[in-house]
């Protein structure tokens, strides 16, 4: 594993945004920006399948938001392998960082498993399955932001 980490951590990518505190700087902006997306779509979304708000169209929203966090998860989880690739020998230690990719996998694949299961729009789910999923996604998203966080005061 060490020899992997090494390997990443000269790739030239990783050698580029060590090299360049502007470019790196951005990539951190660009992460801080999809975690943004991600966590500013998904908690009004998760408390609308929790019942808040049912003035407003379910259908609506998921068409809406869904796509919304999605960007931001791939925009948050492509800067974040970048600027993992810096010190990636440092930062795999971190028990943090372990958590929170723990918890971003689970966050993930319980969204996909709800949209595979239930469509796109989820307008098969029940309003228990529903409630159930936001349940974990509440747990999921912001406690990656809370550990994602705390990374950088763990070597402290």
């Amino acid at each position: 594993m060490e020899g992997l980490l090494a390997g990443l951590e000269a790739t030239a990518v990783a050698q580029t945004l060590r090299a360049s505190r502007w470019l790196y700087a951005a990539t951190n902006a660009a992460h801080v920006l999809g975690i943004a997306l991600l966590i500013g779509a998904i908690l009004p979304l998760d408390l609308r399948l929790l019942g808040r708000w049912r003035k407003v169209d379910r259908t609506a929203l998921v068409r809406v938001l869904a796509p919304v966090a999605a960007t931001g998860l791939a925009l948050a989880v492509i800067t974040g392998g970048l600027l993992f690739s810096v010190r990636a020998r440092e930062y795999a230690g971190i028990g943090f960082l372990q958590l929170k990719l723990v918890v971003v996998v689970v966050g993930t694949l319980g969204a996909l498993a709800l949209h595979r299961a239930h469509g796109f729009l989820l307008e098969s789910a029940s309003n228990s399955r529903l409630a159930g999923h936001a349940a974990l996604s509440l747990l999921c998203w912001p406690a990656a932001l809370l550990c994602g966080r705390l990374i950088a005061f763990a070597g402290n």
